[in-house]
């Protein structure tokens, strides 16, 4: 089984409204969950009560049928949260490193899925935003092992300029992700052009992150050195499955 690691705050937890998209049925998709991979259900990522469609879950459609493989997901992604919260041997570090290592005793980790920054858009952070960004992903990278595997960071959505003046700031978040795409090989940018966001002009809707997990799929089929076509089949009922 191949696996994708989930980081970032609410966009990539997921806010879609569920009833306002199709429900994806693969048996080929999972979720970590205590340790042990269950099939997938959604929220995915349920780190609030309101917490919706995510992403992650196109994504991982789309993987899963393009290259004939099991996908397990590893949600750690948190709303709310800047790049303070994610550095190394912080708590929301110190956990997606745990849950990943957990993973990585019965899957493949073939990339890592990554959108943030609405609450960097404050002035102050983010100036700093790609250097702060870059080093908890070297960190992650060191810390994980992960020498092929991509790092797909998604755009933020220009509705961001109608919720607050500090979301009038996103350009400036979007330009930092852009570079580190230049200057890191192992970095994809995924656009967010042109997608809606649901009332609060803060979440993308369902619609959006439908297509946006399909922008991820298709920046990383361009990276990946991972996955092959054809994958064997996984039995999620074999005992290699269990964390001993």
């Amino acid at each position: 089984m191949y696996s994708f690691l989930l980081i970032g705050q609410s966009n990539m937890a997921g806010r879609g409204k569920i009833d306002e998209v199709e429900p994806i049925n693969n048996n080929r998709l999972y979720i970590l969950r205590n340790g042990r991979w269950q099939n997938m259900f959604v929220p995915i990522n349920p780190d609030r009560a309101f917490s919706g469609i995510s992403l992650a879950e196109s994504f991982a459609d789309s993987v899963s049928k393009y290259y004939g493989a099991d996908i397990g997901l590893i949600p750690c992604a948190d709303g709310g949260t800047t790049l303070e919260h994610w550095k190394k041997d912080d708590l929301l570090y110190t956990n997606a490193l745990y849950q990943a290592k957990l993973a990585m005793r019965t899957s493949e980790i073939a990339g890592v899925l990554w959108h943030q920054g609405e609450s960097d858009c404050a002035d102050g952070k983010y100036q700093i935003y790609k250097e702060k960004c870059t080093e908890i992903f070297e960190a992650l990278r060191s810390d994980l092992g992960l020498n092929d595997q991509p790092f797909l960071v998604g755009g933020l959505g220009s509705f961001l300029a109608n919720f607050d003046d500090n979301g009038k700031n996103y350009p400036f978040v979007n330009s930092a992700l852009k570079e580190m795409e230049k200057e890191n090989d192992y970095i994809g940018y995924v656009s967010a052009d042109g997608l809606t966001a649901n009332p609060d002009n803060l979440h993308f809707n369902a619609k959006s992150l439908r297509e946006f997990g399909t922008r991820y799929f298709e920046k990383f089929k361009g990276m990946n050195k991972i996955i092959t076509k054809n994958s064997e089949k996984f039995d999620a009922n074999l005992s290699s499955m269990e964390l001993l």
